[in-house]
């Protein structure tokens, strides 16, 4: 919000492009995390739902959460990297800065596969 704000005056050219890459990539990291809300709301108005979508949903989006986490550590640049004990850590590190993409987009698709696999599950 402040890159936008700070951003505002600016006329055209590479700043306006750069505003529009933050918004889009601020709305791929919001729009997984909104999905499993959406799509159980939409199912308990519909058909009724199954407390077991419902948690099984509710979990995809943590695990969404955590592997932002992962992707932020592997992604961190050479030159900000800490010294850590931490043997997980370091292999994180030792991925190239592009492998940070793969846990949000294996979340993504875990959470497909669950909604898919579990939408036809309703309480008898």
């Amino acid at each position: 919000m402040v890159l936008l704000g700070q951003s505002a005056a600016v006329t055209g050219g590479t700043f306006t492009f750069s505003r529009a890459f933050v918004v889009f990539v601020g709305l791929l990291v919001v729009a997984p995390l909104l999905a499993p809300v959406l799509l159980v709301a939409r199912r308990h108005r519909r058909t009724g739902s199954s407390v077991r979508y419902d948690r099984a949903l509710a979990l995809s989006a943590l695990v969404f959460v955590a592997s932002l986490y992962v992707g932020l550590v592997a992604s961190v640049p050479p030159g900000l990297q800490e010294p850590t004990d931490s043997a997980v850590v370091e292999m994180l590190y030792s991925l190239p800065q592009l492998a940070g993409l793969v846990p949000p987009l294996l979340a993504v698709g875990l959470m497909y596969a669950v909604h898919r696999f579990l939408r036809r599950d309703v309480d008898a």
